[in-house]
């Protein structure tokens, strides 16, 4: 009797489950390293070529003033996974923790609704050594760089070995340096991650929805595209980094040129170096594009069950204002990508366009709106759905983002953005920027020294956001330079959550 009612209970919960899960969507999240908001072609720019992405930002959402509210690797993937802004979650700067372990993780929360969870590339969520930690997800396949993890055993398997095989070009992986890869696009990272996706999507199971997360480490430095892409770019007319009229003062010494380390993050290329430099790093992107490209051919018959969000986790700044890779405050570094796009049966926008300001903590809260999972208290993103259905115009009044000082320990900064203005103080110095990002989106002209009505407003804005925080950014109502920035909230748990936003 007891098995009898057993099996009719459980045939029960399969027809419901079953009920459910008919009218999910499948999701993939596509995400990149290190790739700046500009650099699409349906962004307007001059040369490069992303058709495939361009295709989805047309017939779905495209959301043009996205920011890395902490633009790294590490912090800004926290931020992903977790909802959870770098204040909300502990880490403000590019600390590497092990041991990190938020309530909720959006793999964790699909994986519990019902959806086949899938990770392939570059994870870097807790920092080198934590192993195979599956971030919530059923599965992963992780390579974090071109000589690790189970890409590394996918090139042994062809015949490339040998530790450093992926670096053989001899470009480090944060060097300004541009040039061909000097393996074949079939033995690349970003091939890899796409050969797994079809191959998972081979042998699925079809009766569940999936989550399917792709990481590539691209166009993260080294910049080392496949040689057809890096040629089809160095013999373009380039455009010319922009450098403010405040730019030369920022690190507060002379601008270097020839004779200093590949790897400095501070310097004023020459054209010919400046040209391979772009060159390889266009090059990147477009590769990444066809590849996608290759899995969108693969996937036809699954377009019209399918969503497809494409973000970064921060962006390079690639010469602007004389300064390379992130951390950086500035729409080079802090501004980032960001597609939602399909299911072609009954798409949930086409062709929208907004300037609202939004951040990775968003990815998480549209997701699981997208999947029809609850969303955690926990999490502080917005789901981005009442723009995308026209409900809303935006879903906060401004973003604030920081990042701890990486290269220098008093280049610690903070940055508030409506999307239409941005506001930038440095915590360790004072320095204070605005930009009118309307009229001026590659922020040429800082506001900041005029002073006026416009700069106090958006300082207040400052002292509202930080008031409270341990750090002691704010004393009697007033920013206050020099307090500790350090890279993780003092008295960092990270099994905590925190209420400073």
């Amino acid at each position: 009797m007891r098995a009898q009612v057993w099996r009719a209970a459980a045939a029960a919960d399969l027809l419901q489950y079953a009920a459910m899960a008919s009218g999910r969507p499948n999701i993939v999240l596509i995400l990149t390293d290190q790739h700046r908001g500009d650099a699409l072609g349906i962004e307007g720019h001059p040369v490069l070529q992303t058709p495939n992405l361009d295709w989805l930002a047309a017939t779905g959402a495209r959301f043009t003033r996205a920011y890395a509210e902490c633009p790294s690797c590490v912090p800004a993937r926290r931020t992903m996974m977790s909802g959870m802004a770098p204040a909300a979650n502990g880490a403000v700067g590019m600390g590497e923790d092990r041991h990190w372990a938020p309530p909720h993780l959006l793999a964790g929360e699909l994986t519990a609704a019902g959806y086949q969870t899938e990770m392939i590339g570059k994870s870097h969520v807790r920092g080198r050594g934590s192993g195979r930690w599956r971030y919530g997800f059923e599965h992963v396949q992780i390579a974090d760089t071109s000589n690790t993890g189970d890409y590394a055993e996918w090139l042994a398997d062809r015949g490339v070995r040998g530790r450093h095989a992926g670096y053989a070009h001899g470009v480090s992986s944060n060097a300004w340096v541009g040039r061909p890869h000097h393996l074949p696009e079939e033995l690349l990272h970003t091939f890899w991650v796409v050969d797994r996706a079809i191959e998972f999507l081979e042998r699925r199971d079809d009766s569940q929805p999936f989550f399917l997360n792709l990481s590539f480490i691209d166009p993260h430095p080294p910049f080392t595209p496949p040689r057809h892409y890096y040629d089809r770019y160095v013999g373009r007319d380039l455009p010319a980094p922009p450098v403010g009229d405040w730019a030369p003062d920022l690190p507060g010494r002379p601008v270097p040129r020839k004779g200093v380390s590949p790897n400095a993050w501070f310097i004023d290329l020459d054209d010919h170096d400046r040209r391979c430099s772009q060159a390889a790093y266009f090059g990147m992107i477009n590769f990444i594009d066809d590849q996608i490209g290759r899995l969108l051919q693969v996937m036809r018959g699954l377009l019209s069950d399918t969503v497809f969000l494409f973000t970064a986790d921060h962006g390079e700044m690639l010469g602007d204002h004389h300064l390379f890779r992130k951390t950086w405050p500035y729409e080079g570094s802090a501004r980032v990508p960001f597609i939602v796009s399909g299911p072609e049966r009954d798409p949930l926008c086409s062709g929208v366009v907004s300037p609202a300001a939004v951040g990775l903590q968003d990815l998480m809260p549209t997701i699981l709106d997208i999947a029809g999972a609850p969303i955690p208290e926990a999490v502080t993103g917005r789901s981005l759905l009442p723009i995308m259905r026209g409900q809303a115009q935006e879903v906060r009044e401004y973003l604030h983002g920081e990042h701890a000082g990486q290269y220098e320990y008093r280049l610690g900064n903070h940055y508030l953005t409506d999307g239409r203005s941005k506001y930038v103080w440095y915590s360790q110095t004072g320095r204070e920027h605005l930009f009118d990002l309307d009229a001026d989106p590659q922020e040429l002209r800082d506001l900041a020294p005029a002073g006026g009505a416009e700069v106090d407003r958006w300082r207040s804005r400052l002292v509202d956001v930080l008031r409270g925080r341990p750090e002691g950014f704010v004393r009697n109502g007033q920013l206050v330079a020099g307090r500790p920035h350090q890279l993780f909230i003092p008295g960092y748990d990270p099994a905590r959550t925190y209420p400073y936003l």
